[in-house]
């Protein structure tokens, strides 16, 4: 089954080709320019969106050794993210489909990030630990199967990656934040400043909008003018902020796994890419035993091969969908099988 994936949800357009497990061509054009306006332009991106679909398309099939015809679904990126570039690669979809007389298949962003682990070589096994983590999201999730996901916890303000875009701005590294906050955590003391990990009533839901006002807090005390920060302290601020966001994170993971029954570990999504975040879940996969599995950094960002992965295995299940699926900014709690919190529990 040759799957044709497309993924235009936020500022990297992609265009992915599949047979089955195995990825004949994933093509990523991520558009660079938002970095001169600290943070994506959403009509520019859409824009852009649209210059290069038609382009990515025709270089995946040069590179798959196919055609159009040949092609059995075509999967879209219905949502969440930014509704005008949503609409571009979804209306592309739903069009080439309606003139191939090919099935149509459209694919929920974060499902896409949820199974991205079956891309790799070594998979995840049901049922798995999953971790959401990106720049609109944070979500802690219980994955038994294909067609069954329990929400167990998400976050309450920022998602992990938004904090760290946030918190360069402060320290002027600028946008987007989570390689650069990396780049310099890496040069500094991760126990310099102790920043605060918020204590949330719910069992397994997040919150930085406090770690990210304490930043904030801290350079107003420290420094005078807190736009020049010397170079010199930056790498211990970034350090500090990073290791709050992920013992926040494995906490919560960690908290999970001693009470549902997993067989694998899985992070995804943007954030994923972290070192010292991977670092954190490889320690705790170890110490409970379980396997581990993390996307290469090509499948960590949007990308169409998740998006044409999700696509298949929806198919597979026995979905099928009609040409007039919309775009929203969100469909989440349309999408996901089922949103609630699971009895199963298991001793420590």
């Amino acid at each position: 089954m040759i799957v044709l994936g497309i993924e235009s949800s936020c500022d990297e357009t992609s265009v992915s080709i599949i047979n089955e497990e195995k990825i004949l061509a994933n093509l990523i054009s991520s558009q660079d320019f938002h970095v001169n306006y600290g943070g994506v332009v959403p009509e520019l991106s859409s824009r852009a969106h649209l210059q290069m679909v038609i382009p990515l398309l025709r270089k995946a099939l040069s590179e798959s050794n196919l055609t159009l015809k040949e092609i059995d679904i075509i999967s879209a990126t219905a949502g969440p993210g930014l509704i005008g570039a949503l609409l571009v690669g979804l209306t592309f979809g739903k069009g080439l489909a309606y003139s191939l007389k090919k099935e149509f298949v459209p694919v929920n962003h974060i499902e896409g990030h949820i199974y991205s682990g079956f891309l790799m070589e070594e998979k995840p096994e049901f049922p798995y630990l999953c971790l959401v983590v990106s720049g609109g999201h944070t979500l802690l999730l219980l994955v038994k199967d294909f067609t069954t996901i329990y929400k167990l916890g998400s976050t309450i303000d920022d998602a992990a990656g938004e904090a760290f875009d946030k918190v360069s701005k402060m320290i002027g590294l600028g946008y987007p934040g989570g390689p650069k906050i990396q780049s310099e955590a890496e040069r500094g003391n991760k126990n310099a400043i102790k920043f605060p990990i918020a204590q949330l009533k719910g069992k397994y839901d997040f919150s930085f909008s406090g770690v990210k006002t304490s930043v904030l807090r801290y350079l107003q005390q420290n420094y005078s003018d807190i736009s020049n920060i010397p170079e010199d302290d930056i790498p211990d601020i970034a350090a500090s902020f990073q290791y709050a966001v992920i013992k926040a994170l494995s906490g919560k993971v960690e908290k999970a796994m001693k009470s549902n029954e997993i067989k694998s570990l899985s992070l995804v999504g943007g954030v994923a890419a972290n070192r010292a975040l991977r670092n954190s879940f490889e320690q705790l996969a170890k110490k409970y035993s379980n396997k581990l599995v993390i996307p290469d950094l090509q499948f960590c960002g949007d990308n169409a091969a998740m998006i044409a992965y999700r696509g298949c295995s929806l198919y597979k299940s026995g979905r099928r969908f009609q040409l007039s699926a919309n775009a929203y900014p969100s469909l989440s709690q349309e999408t996901f099988a089922k949103l609630v919190i699971p009895p199963a529990k298991r001793n420590k």
